[in-house]
């Protein structure tokens, strides 16, 4: 029913509608654009532990995010036990932090990233990671939502000191998993002032 109402208030809000007169979707291509349009920042959550048969999904789906040159510079630290998710909302101010039932804190992996100029591709890597983990949050029926730690070298270092990191590790973001307490409408972030179509 809640994947419903998301439905129709995509619709309304994104204006699928009218798209959907020229192009026909079938159920599959539906649910997939349903899953992306509906997916929004979570920040209150259920007192509910998350399966690990869902959080392995979500790994494995943020592992099969493109990558340049097939290079994977993530890690992944999972948190599951009260105890070590208040260690990091120590270091990171506590807040939705301490509230949430699961943290994935995706690094990038400093032995993988390449060597030169392209060194910081590891940061998109490990942002489609991000993105991909999210949206699996999503179609599973969690609520999911993305704090930034990378590039910010105070974060960086707080979250390396309170999981204690391997030194080739790099922090990039947190994602605070559980199942929603909370149902915010999407937001319409549509604007086509930010579409050049063609060269001027």
């Amino acid at each position: 029913m809640k994947r419903q109402l998301f439905s129709i208030a995509l619709t309304a809000i994104i204006g699928l509608a009218s798209c959907a007169q020229s192009v026909q979707l079938t159920a599959s291509q539906q649910a997939a654009i349903d899953n992306i349009m509906t997916r929004t920042s979570i920040r209150s959550w259920e007192d509910k532990a998350v399966p690990a048969e869902l959080v392995d999904i979500m790994l494995r789906a943020g592992m099969a995010a493109p990558t340049a040159r097939n290079s994977q510079p993530w890690h992944f630290v999972v948190l599951d036990k009260r105890a070590d998710i208040d260690r990091l909302a120590s270091d990171r101010g506590g807040g939705m932090v301490r509230k949430a039932p699961l943290a994935i804190v995706v690094c990038g992996d400093m032995n993988r990233a390449f060597e030169g100029e392209g060194r910081e591709f590891w940061v998109q890597d490990a942002s489609a990671a991000t993105e991909n983990i999210l949206l699996a949050a999503n179609a599973l029926g969690l609520g999911a939502v993305w704090t930034g730690v990378y590039p910010i070298s105070n974060r960086v270092e707080q979250v390396r000191t309170a999981l204690g990191l391997a030194d080739n590790l790099v922090p990039m973001c947190t994602i605070l998993i559980g199942y929603p307490h909370e149902h915010p409408t999407p937001k319409n972030k549509w604007d086509p002032e930010k579409v050049t179509n063609g060269l001027r």
